[in-house]
């Protein structure tokens, strides 16, 4: 894969990272108002699993995608926009509870994915794992970022390579009914004494 600078156009700004083909992987410096259309749609993709709450505005677009402190990357298939992952410092999240009592909280050493979604129909072409694989790279190299936390449906997590443990489990996450996880990933875990490979669940709720 080939690394790039481009504009995407007036009013949107990005960086390509990765390209293979007619697909490509973004990094985001600001959303302009001609993505927000694309970006809302694909993310009511998520109401099912993650509730309606995760649905896009055009405020929490610029809430988090167009903040120095995220990290923001979208995929495009053929110039249109079919995905997006987003983390975001945990602090940001100072207004739910699970990340205030997180060991990590205010520490400024944890990146949350607030966001993580592929259309179903490129799912299988891999390039939800590029995508993952781009986001992960690149958080891993800001030296101020030791760990990734995410919510995920239960059992998912278990598929996860590197140092992942799950820190608690929620039951009926944003009135969905469904049980997630709440998982904290190592991005060196060469620098902790702590036992590796998903030790066991620490708190359940």
């Amino acid at each position: 894969m080939e690394q790039l600078e481009f504009d995407i156009a007036p009013g949107s700004k990005s960086r390509i990272i990765a390209s293979s083909g007619v697909f490509q992987i973004e990094l985001i410096e600001h959303v302009g108002e001609e993505d927000h259309e694309a970006l809302i749609a694909i993310s009511q993709h998520l109401a099912e699993d993650y509730g309606r709450s995760v649905i896009l505005t055009k405020n929490t677009i610029h809430k988090y995608f167009n903040k120095s402190s995220s990290l923001p990357f979208i995929a495009r298939y053929r110039g249109e926009i079919i995905g997006y992952i987003i983390g975001i410092p945990l602090e940001e999240l100072s207004h739910e509870p699970w990340a205030r009592v997180d060991e990590n909280f205010g520490k400024h050493n944890t990146m949350y994915t607030y966001a993580f979604v592929i259309l179903k129909q490129y799912k299988a072409n891999g390039y939800a794992k590029m995508l993952k694989r781009v986001y992960l790279s690149w958080a891993k190299k800001k030296s101020s970022v030791r760990y990734i936390t995410g919510h995920v449906r239960q059992g998912v997590s278990s598929r996860f390579t590197g140092d992942v443990k799950i820190i608690n489990r929620v039951e009926n996450w944003n009135g969905t009914n469904k049980t997630f996880e709440y998982y904290r990933r190592d991005l060196r875990p060469e620098q902790s004494h702590l036992q590796r490979h998903n030790p066991p669940l620490e708190i359940q709720i």
